[in-house]
């Protein structure tokens, strides 16, 4: 039961066509039910028909695995069905694609997982069916289908370590942006100090021209104070030397 699908029957809402389950076995704790083992009841064929169906049941058995579930206590199994499709069961398919789109409200464009594993059940009945009229044709188809499922985990890997980059750049670039306004806020902080600053010295700048101002007038007062009275002295001794100097008549 390694490549078989455990899961319980609530959750079997798939696109392929399986058979009806058949019981495996039944766990000794179920008191007054004795173990057994039922098998699918299969058509008489010939033995070459008979070897060649069970040869594709086999393809497909790898292809698909069977499910089991335990229900009650008692372990089911449902293998894919090995019923050649017809042209009706083709187009049944696709009705059925487009009506679980809609129930399930799958999105018609972007990255939906809900239309993705539609899609892939879809892939898996045409491979089913395919297989069934052509072995060789539904390995390749299987091939195909591994091949797209490891591109697209592929792309998923990216996107998620892309994502993962841009959130590290995001949160880097907003603690960058962070520090820019710390370091604005300090630089703001700075100029208004060096702008009080430099309006003081403005003022002690006006200040002190206004004292030179107010002493270099009163120097120059003084100054003109001093002129005119070493004038009026000159004046004066002028005078008197010429009185002393003049001849008597």
């Amino acid at each position: 039961m390694d490549d078989m699908e455990i899961a319980s029957v609530g959750q079997f809402q798939t696109l392929v066509r399986y058979n009806n389950p058949v019981l495996v076995v039944k766990h000794p704790d179920k008191k007054g039910a004795p173990l057994t083992e039922l098998e699918m009841k299969r058509p008489q064929t010939a033995g070459a028909l008979l070897d060649t169906k069970k040869e594709t049941e086999e393809i497909l058995n790898s292809i698909l695995p069977p499910r089991c579930w335990e229900e009650d206590g008692q372990l089911w199994q449902q293998s894919v069905s090995s019923t050649p499709a017809t042209r009706q069961d083709v187009i049944n398919l696709q009705e059925m694609l487009d009506t679980r789109l809609q129930q399930t409200q799958a999105r018609e464009t972007g990255i939906c997982p809900v239309r993705r594993e539609l899609y892939s059940q879809c892939f898996d009945e045409i491979i089913r069916q395919v297989t069934i009229n052509c072995s060789e044709r539904g390995l390749l188809l299987l091939r195909i289908r591994d091949e797209i499922a490891m591109s697209m985990e592929a792309y998923e890997t990216l996107y998620c370590s892309s994502v993962a980059f841009g959130m590290r750049k995001a949160l880097q670039a907003h603690e960058e942006k962070e520090m820019l306004r710390d370091r604005v806020k300090t630089l703001e902080s700075d100029k208004e100090a060096l702008e009080e600053i430099i309006s003081d010295m403005k003022m002690k700048q006006e200040q002190a021209e206004r004292r030179n101002a107010e002493l270099r007038a009163s120097e120059e007062k003084k100054f003109t104070e001093e002129i005119t009275f070493l004038k009026k002295t000159n004046a004066q001794l002028k005078a008197q030397l010429e009185g002393i100097t003049a001849p008597k008549k």
